[in-house]
This record gives C-alpha cells, sequence and structure tokens, in this order.
C-alpha cells in the first residue's frame, strides 16, 4: 500500500508519520518547498515531531516528500489535511481545498481513494470537492474512485505514540467508499468508527469543536460575573469539578486559540443559514470569546492607572504566545490579539515563549513576522501578562518580581506581591 498526505502541518506530518512507522509507504505533498527539503532531509519544523522519527522512516524509504502532484498517480490513497480558515467576513475559506482538488484532479486515476481531513461543514465532500474532482479527471466519484471525509483528531503536544488509539470518525459517499477508507485508516488506528455518510462525519468534527466553544464561553462569562460578586471562578471550578457525574471541567482565559475552536464553528453557522435555521449558541459563544482580550486588556489597563501609568508609553511583557501550553503553535493565539489592543492604545509590547523565538510569517498575523522572544525578566517593563501555561512559567520563580503580574490562566504558582489573577 502506498499514500500521499497534502498538507504537511501540524495535521498532516504526525498523520504521514503514522502510516510510515505502520511499514506503509507515504508520499508527503506540500506546496511549501521548505517543508518539504526538511522532511527529506530527515530534520523536523514542528516541535512536538521528533527528527528521529522523520529520520527513522526515511531511512527505511517509507517517507519522501515533494511539491510535485503528478506523483499522486502512483500511490492508493489520498489523504487531504490543508487549511479551512474564515475569511475576513468569517465565512468558510475553501480555497486551500478546492486549490487541492484542482491540482489533484488532472492525475487522478481510477481505483483510487480520496480522503478530506479538513474541518468543513456538512456536504463539502460530497458536492465541492467532489465536483473539482469529478470536473478535472472525467472520472466518477463512487464509481470510478472512492470518496470519504474522516476529521483530523490531532492534539498538538500530545505524545504522537499515544495518536493510534484515538477513534478515527470515518463516513464515505457511498458504503463501498467508507469500506475501503475504513480499510486504510485501520492500518494504523486500533478503533475506525464508521458513520453512515460524509455529511455525518463532516458534522461530528464540528460537534466536537462548537461542544467546547460554548463551554468555554460559559466559564469565560462565569468568570467576568463571579468576578464582580467577589467569588473566585478559579476555587469554583475546583470544588464542582469533585462531583464525580453531570460535570465536565473547563477553564476561563485570555481567549480562544488554535485552529480549531475559533474557527470551526462558524462554518456551521454560515452553512445553517441556508437552510434558515439560526445557531443563536454557536454566535452567542462566538461574542464573549471574541470578547475576552479586550476584558484582559483593560483588567491591565486599571492596574496601570492605579499606579499613575497610561497605556500609552506602557512597556508590557507578554509571557506566551502559542495558543496551548508546551508547543510552537501560534495558531489564531488570542496573544496576538492582546498585542494588537496594547499597541492601538500606544503601549510598548515584548514577548517572551520558550517555543516560539521568533514570530513567523502567517495568514493572520504577517505584521508581527520577526519579532523576537525577549528575556525572561521584569527589567524595563511597567506590567506582565501571563497568557499562555507553559510548564516553565509554572517552574519559575515570579517572587521578586516588583511590577503587576497579570496572570490569564492561574499558572504562576511562585507570585509576586502585585499579583492579578483575571
Amino acid at each position: 500500500m502506498k499514500i500521499a498526505v497534502v498538507g504537511l502541518g501540524y495535521v498532516g506530518l504526525p498523520l504521514a508519520l503514522r502510516f510510515a512507522q505502520a511499514g506503509v509507504s507515504v508520499l508527503g505533498l506540500d506546496i511549501d518547498e521548505a517543508k518539504c527539503a526538511a522532511l527529506n532531509d530527515g530534520r523536523s519544523y514542528i516541535k512536538h515531531v521528533p527528527a528521529a522519527t522523520i529520520a527513522e522512516v526515511r531511512a527505511a524509504g517509507r517517507l519522501s516528500a515533494t511539491t510535485d502532484f503528478t506523483q499522486i498517480s502512483a500511490v492508493d490513497s489520498i489523504l487531504i489535511c490543508v487549511p479551512t480558515p474564515l475569511n475576513k467576513q468569517r465565512e468558510p475559506d475553501l480555497s486551500y481545498v478546492l486549490g487541492t482538488g484542482q491540482s489533484l484532479a488532472p492525475h487522478l486515476r481510477a481505483g483510487q481513494l480520496v480522503v478530506l481531513e479538513s474541518t468543513t461543514y456538512p456536504g463539502t465532500t460530497e458536492t465541492e470537492l467532489r465536483g473539482v474532482l469529478e470536473r478535472g479527471s472525467g472520472l466518477e466519484a463512487g464509481q470510478d474512485f472512492h470518496l470519504a471525509y474522516s476529521p483530523e483528531r490531532e492534539d498538538p503536544g500530545r505524545d504522537p505514540a499515544e495518536a493510534h488509539r484515538i477513534p478515527k470518525v470515518v463516513g464515505g459517499l457511498t458504503p463501498a467508499c467508507r469500506a475501503r477508507a475504513e480499510d486504510c485508516y485501520a492500518k494504523v488506528f486500533e478503533r475506525v468508527v464508521p458513520v453512515s455518510s460524509c455529511r455525518t462525519a463532516e458534522a461530528t468534527k464540528l460537534l466536537e469543536n462548537i461542544f467546547r466553544a460554548v463551554n468555554i464561553a460559559l466559564v469565560n462569562e462565569l468568570k467576568i460575573v463571579y468576578s464582580a460578586m467577589g467569588i473566585d471562578v478559579w476555587e469554583v471550578i475546583e470544588a464542582a469539578k469533585t462531583k464525580p457525574f453531570g460535570f465536565m471541567p473547563f477553564y476561563p482565559g485570555p481567549g480562544l486559540g488554535g485552529h480549531c475552536i475559533p474557527i470551526d464553528p462558524f462554518y456551521l453557522a454560515w452553512k445553517a443559514r441556508e437552510f434558515g435555521q439560526p445557531t443563536r449558541f454557536i454566535e452567542l459563544a462566538g461574542e464573549i470569546n471574541a470578547a475576552m482580550p479586550a476584558y484582559v486588556a483593560n483588567c491591565v489597563r486599571r492596574q496601570l492607572a492605579e499606579r499613575g501609568q497610561p497605556m500609552a508609553g506602557a512597556r508590557i511583557l507578554l509571557l506566551g504566545l502559542a495558543y496551548k501550553p508546551d508547543v510552537d503553535d501560534d495558531r489564531e493565539s488570542p496573544a496576538y490579539v492582546l498585542i494588537k489592543l496594547f499597541e492601538q492604545s500606544g503601549a510598548i509590547v515584548a514577548y517572551h515563549d520558550p517555543f516560539i523565538p521568533v514570530i513567523r510569517p502567517s495568514r493572520e498575523h504577517s505584521e508581527f513576522a520577526g519579532r523576537r522572544s525577549v528575556a525572561l525578566t521584569p527589567q524595563g517593563y511597567d506590567v506582565a501578562v501571563l497568557v499562555t501555561a507553559h510548564t516553565e512559567y509554572r517552574q519559575f520563580d515570579f517572587s521578586n518580581w516588583d511590577i503587576p503580574f497579570v496572570d490569564t490562566r492561574n499558572w504562576a504558582m511562585q507570585r509576586p506581591a502585585a499579583y492579578i489573577r483575571t
């Protein structure tokens, strides 16, 4: 068996390695020549993906990477793992998915399996992607080639050795398509969960992330309400989670980050409008979560004002740029929103992050590319704001810092005198 994985980012690269380690021959495809060159040299460009793993499967001849889409004619299965962002109007941007389909279609051959893993709204696989593939290849999905959808469940930072235990949901255009996809993923995952259609599989992924977005919004709102009442929301959560049934703890923060939770719910909200269905929970959760950086910024503003320092000209140190702990993944990080809010008010902002020494170019925050992480010290700053719960910050002794310290994650253990928990 030989497969192609299209898109070698945080989802595609771990998936490609998983198949290669299982003895499958893997062709990695990406439009980024630098990524392909790194993989072919046995190097990693993602922190939690070990270079040793890449070198091992390279030495065994089970992984190669290229930008040449003509090579897909030699594989049995094609797994698409490309971005599905929102545009500036918060509408789905399928350009990466459809562009990939257009690049694949001329080289598609009868008998192949094509699986979309990118998160999207129900109907994408069997309508938009199917149409692009059929028009460009002259083949018919479900007859000449197999078409399926299997949502990615990648968790950056999770031990890669455990990822094969995460059940894999699979839906096919036809029962035969689903069976072919099941057989493909069964070579890697301990459990494959078949569902009735591509639409059901697409909806499954959206439900998973909408569930998280709504509950995070709830606890963010409760944080603000309880704070006004003089109640510590963190203490409330710790007490509530002792209940052994009917409760699952979620935690407040400075806003949502990552490529899933801030984005995926709006894919369903957008599609629901086509059917005349309101999505009030989703929209409200989005509003609450999107407002959290401004809430944090106002907390910082108050702390500075109490010390006679206006926001204009204030020197602010952000601790953590990644969207989650101990990874180098900064996609959709609320830290960037905070930087914008602070700088729009005239503040001077620097950041420290042990995993992001320099900000890389990105679709969302290209204006920050090239900025570098600074030393972890209070010297030269008027206030520090802990944004990301990196282990380093948990272990660091902040007790001798003589500036206000705003902790958005309830994370610092050895705290300075001027400690403020939002």
